[in-house]
């Protein structure tokens, strides 16, 4: 998780929200990004969607068995929906988020009965730190407006 936190404050130091994702297989990351959705106006450029298909480019293969994804912002719906597809087993994530966060805040899909997959989910790891990072980003970017404006 503190080579996830560390990706993210690379990420608000480009002006992107301070979130980073890392797929690990055993003691190996397999990859690691952090979002891209400010640089590449992509809307689906978030860290994991990102890592996750860096991932299944390094093993060969779109099901990324016996890996744990390890992220510093609870997954939204999209981005948990991949894990899913992706058959990926683990989460562990920083902070909780109320807003959009679909591991148990707003919904809880890793569970879902109806889906494929199941997804064991562990919240809350350096959840301060995780927090911080992100509380300090939108403070400051309160303060210079026009640090995520879209281009003109």
């Amino acid at each position: 998780m503190r080579i996830a936190l560390a990706k993210a404050a690379r990420a608000a130091e480009l002006g992107e929200v301070p979130i980073a994702a890392l797929v690990v297989q055993g003691d190996k990351i397999l990859s690691q990004a952090h979002n891209y959705r400010e640089l590449w106006q992509d809307p689906t450029a978030h860290a994991e969607i990102i890592a996750i298909r860096t991932a299944a480019t390094a093993v060969g293969s779109w099901r990324l068995l016996d890996t744990t994804l390890y992220v510093t912002l609870e997954p939204c719906t999209m981005c948990i929906g991949a894990i899913i597809l992706a058959r990926i087993p683990r989460i562990i994530f920083g902070a909780w988020d109320p807003k959009a966060g679909a591991c148990g805040s707003v919904f809880d899909l890793s569970l879902e009965p109806t889906l494929n997959h199941r997804v064991s989910v562990t919240g809350g790891v350096l959840e301060q730190e995780s927090q911080a990072l992100l509380q300090k980003f939108f403070r400051e970017l309160r303060e210079t407006p026009t640090k995520l404006s879209p281009p003109q």
